[in-house]
């Protein structure tokens, strides 16, 4: 079992987190408050942008391949190098998605 630190931007906290555990029990037992949900991979409630660093994250169906070498969901997440986060951010797919249907209930 390896321990990496993992930084969130901007909010000055940095958690220990083992290779074998995600990374929002980890938050959560240290009481840092980050937001989630369905903690199943599904909900992107979770997700954040890799900034620095890697992460395994197998069972992350939201995201495609491609989307999570940069985002991680850190229900399912779990570090495979030191990191760097910034937490609330969602991969394009789903900003894009939210922006079709603001535009949609405009029309």
């Amino acid at each position: 079992m390896t321990e990496y630190t993992v930084e969130f931007v901007g909010t000055g906290e940095t958690i220990r987190v083992s290779d074998k555990r995600t990374i929002l029990k980890a938050c959560i037992d240290a009481g840092i408050a980050q937001e989630y949900s369905c903690r199943v991979g599904m909900c992107l409630a979770c997700s954040a942008k890799i900034v620095e660093g890697e992460v395994a994250q197998p069972a992350a169906r939201a995201l495609t391949e491609e989307e999570a070498e940069s985002y991680a969901l850190t229900c399912m997440a779990r570090p495979q190098s030191d990191l760097v986060l910034d937490r609330g951010k969602y991969p394009p797919s789903i900003e894009d998605a939210a922006t079709d249907a603001a535009a949609a209930a405009d029309d």
